[in-house]
């Protein structure tokens, strides 16, 4: 037994692996296409991918929001946990990475429930609220420029459902947030986005060990 989290080493993570992870062969083939490509550390992990499915469908989710999509993994996975007449507005910026995207989605037969909004996700979430859509979403994941992650939680948060789930990516970014030798704008954006969850008495608060770190608000 443990009294805390235990260190994942590269043996009991395959084993991990090889004893709990169910994805579907599309998924895998998008993944491993993507990990052929430059930035391909961008990509979530498939047990990460699995959990946010797991958790969209636990809330009963219908109508789901992701701020960066790069080559549409998580996207996929977000897809095809939603019910036949689910919706996903996917946000991003690089026409290029989120072709690979559609391609995946349409051959997965989800491209009907996903809404793709190329252009800044700041944008695209003000016209969503300004469009009659808060407090109308389930869940959200973040996943985009570190240093745009507070404005895109605060205006997710509005979107969001009281009981509705906001999962954002990279909070432990591979442990340079606790090393002050990592003075970059994106780690210091990431420790005050955590410090800031701390005392959010909007949500209530977990961070997961999973991956590079995700913390699940819910909103009260």
């Amino acid at each position: 037994m443990s009294m805390k989290t235990i260190q994942i080493t590269d043996d009991l993570y395959d084993y991990l692996l090889s004893v709990s992870l169910r994805e579907p062969e599309i998924l895998r083939e998008l993944r491993e296409e993507t990990s052929t490509m430059p930035r391909a550390n961008m990509q979530i992990s498939p047990e990460q991918g699995q959990f946010m499915a797991l958790l969209i469908e636990l809330l009963g989710a219908q109508k789901t929001l992701e701020v960066g999509v790069f080559t549409g993994y998580s996207a996929l996975w977000t897809a095809l946990a939603l019910p036949p007449a689910g919706r996903l507005v996917a946000c991003d910026i690089n026409p290029d990475w989120t072709a690979v995207a559609q391609r995946y989605w349409q051959r997965a037969g989800v491209a009907n429930k996903i809404d793709l909004r190329l252009g800044p996700a700041i944008q695209t979430l003000e016209q969503l609220i300004e469009g009659g859509e808060a407090g109308t979403f389930d869940f959200a994941f973040i996943d985009a420029q570190k240093e745009e992650y507070e404005d895109y939680y605060q205006r997710s948060l509005e979107l969001l459902r009281p009981g509705g789930l906001i999962a954002v990516d990279n909070v432990l970014r591979n442990g340079r947030v606790i090393d002050p030798s990592f003075t970059d704008e994106d780690t210091g954006a990431i420790r005050d986005f955590n410090l800031a969850r701390l005392e959010d008495e909007q949500v209530t608060l977990s961070m997961v060990p999973i991956a590079d770190g995700l913390t699940l608000a819910r909103k009260r």
